[in-house]
């Protein structure tokens, strides 16, 4: 049920000089509010290292990684007490912006463990594109997604877009992606950045899958207080759960 908590923030703005920077370490705080259970928290650590320092430029400050096609290596730890479950997540990641060409390359590999009173129940997932930016802000990327665990296993295509764009005044940040099998999973979402420091977005994800209701619609803001540190904050709305989140993060 809780297969995707998504991140945000809202906070007031204080403009930087302009700097690169070449990690980012974040921290995130959750609160799970189910319909039909006791609340429950989570807490997860996430990091990125850059192979190159970023260039900020005069970009929204959230986007100046994508936008200087910034290669590099991630990770993230999450851990969740649920009232009938503990559950522990752990990926890493690549990113790669191919020198001297407008090709990307992509991939992922995680693992979800989840203890209960009944047993324990792993789930290995892993997933891989090829990208092509036919234009500066735009990705759009091809590629495999799958899943492997004591029950099941499955892999199947993906198809992901993302482009950051002025829109009048403002910069604007669109994205989507589905996989495509015998049940399919979309998302979509936008972020518009009233100044370089602070956006407010909305989203949605979701499954044709027979017999689940996994929608999810979340609304989401982050700000930058200075061009090192951020904050970002979330509210999703799940069919059986109200998720809230809170996320701050440094960059040097």
């Amino acid at each position: 049920m809780f297969k995707k908590i998504a991140l945000s923030a809202a906070l007031l703005a204080l403009f930087g000089t302009a700097h690169a920077y070449q990690a980012e370490i974040g921290a995130t705080v959750a609160y799970v509010d189910p319909d039909d259970a006791d609340s429950s928290t989570g807490v997860a650590v996430d990091g990125t290292y850059y192979f190159n320092a970023v260039q900020v430029k005069n970009s929204p400050l959230n986007e100046a990684a994508f936008l200087d096609r910034a290669s590099n290596i991630n990770a993230s730890l999450s851990y969740y007490d649920y009232d009938f479950a503990e559950q522990t997540t752990f990926g890493v990641g690549i990113e790669y912006y191919i020198p001297n060409s407008d090709f990307y390359l992509s991939g992922k590999v995680g693992q979800t463990a989840v203890d209960t009173d009944f047993g324990d129940f792993d789930t290995t997932t892993y997933s891989a594109e090829v990208g092509y930016l036919p234009m500066p802000g735009l990705l759009v990327a091809l590629g495999l997604a799958g899943y492997d665990n004591d029950e099941n296993d499955d892999v199947n295509p993906s198809l992901r877009a993302k482009y950051v764009t002025q829109v009048g005044a403002y910069d604007m940040n669109f994205e989507a992606g589905a996989t495509f099998g015998d049940d399919n999973a979309y998302a979509v979402g936008a972020d518009l950045y009233l100044d370089k420091t602070l956006s407010v977005g909305l989203g949605f994800t979701g499954s044709d899958a027979d017999g689940i209701d996994d929608d999810i619609f979340t609304i989401r803001a982050k700000k930058f207080l200075t061009q090192q540190v951020s904050l970002e904050g979330s509210v999703a709305f799940a069919d059986e759960a109200n998720i809230f989140g809170l996320r701050a993060a440094y960059r040097f």
